[in-house]
């Protein structure tokens, strides 16, 4: 058994899709074909159910993937190790996150000081982001809400008050804060179903008494702010000192309390190199000169 095989087959169980993991490794779909059916010749039992051009990891390969995924992880860790302890000035960040516009001026700052080092970012829902971190596929998970996941560690860096955002000359325009019970019957403007936010802003509306009118659901921060400025609607926005400036229209809410907290995340045993320490440290420090 090759580390090779390990990997192709790890990435066609994620997949369940040869042509797509070939494309995703880089290699000819025959080739892969041919290196996934001597792993099962090798181990002796098929480990993907064939249905024409459809396959689908089946019982055994379901379990010979949690033993593939832990001995690649062990792997990547010990060579990860190894550069540490050859005084390697370089590295490598795997990071996952939902809400990638938070990590964007952080990052750009540490790479300033540290232009050897090289990031993965990989954007991922809330479950996602634990299995990542469980599997040990990424060093660190960045969210606006705690992953609650026995073996993984969270540290809260930043604290972030939440606004109202309104259309100029909407009838609230003027105002400098509001009750949010005020706008129960308001158009609203979220993300999608499943985000992380839109479990948080559907909670500060059930704390003031009414489900939200949402009109429009998008994926992109950026995407909220210009349907709010075209007068779609209201909608929840952030407000740390670090963003720049943007001509949004943003109210202060005095009831209920609406914040949010934005965490780090990382596997409890899990070798983090010098590259990931220095980051996280790199980090705290970042977001406490902004609050």
């Amino acid at each position: 058994m090759e580390l090779l095989q390990l990997h192709y087959f790890r990435t066609v169980a994620r997949l369940e899709h040869m042509t797509r993991a070939a494309q995703e490794l880089h290699i000819a779909q025959p080739a892969l074909s041919k290196t996934i059916s001597r792993l099962e010749e090798d181990l002796g039992v098929p480990l993907f159910d064939r249905q024409g051009r459809q396959i689908r990891l089946n019982a055994y390969g379901k379990a010979f993937l949690k033993k593939a995924e832990a001995a690649l992880s062990l792997l990547e860790e010990g060579r990860r190790e190894v550069a540490d302890l050859a005084g390697m000035e370089h590295g490598s960040i795997y990071l996952a996150t939902s809400t990638l516009n938070r990590l964007s001026e952080p990052i750009g700052a540490f790479l300033a000081q540290y232009p050897k080092v090289n990031f993965r970012i990989t954007q991922a829902s809330m479950e996602d982001m634990g299995q990542l971190i469980e599997n040990g596929e990424v060093d660190f998970g960045f969210t606006a809400m705690p992953i609650e996941q026995p073996g993984i560690c969270a540290l809260p860096v930043l604290n972030e008050e939440v606004y109202l955002a309104v259309p100029s000359g909407d009838r609230l325009a003027e105002r400098d804060s509001i009750c949010l019970s005020e706008v129960a019957h308001e158009p609203f403007i979220g993300y999608k179903e499943g985000y992380p936010f839109r479990k948080m802003n559907d909670a500060f509306c059930r704390a003031a008494g009414f489900r939200p009118n949402v009109v429009c659901e998008v994926d992109e921060p950026t995407a909220i702010g210009n349907l709010v400025r075209a007068g779609l609607g209201v909608a929840f926005v952030g407000a740390c000192k670090g963003d720049a400036e943007t001509p949004l229209i943003k109210l202060r809410i005095d009831r209920p309390v609406c914040q949010r907290t934005f965490h780090i995340a990382w596997l409890e045993n899990r070798y983090l190199s010098r590259a990931a320490l220095q980051f996280r440290d790199f980090l705290v420090r970042h977001f406490a000169k902004l609050q």
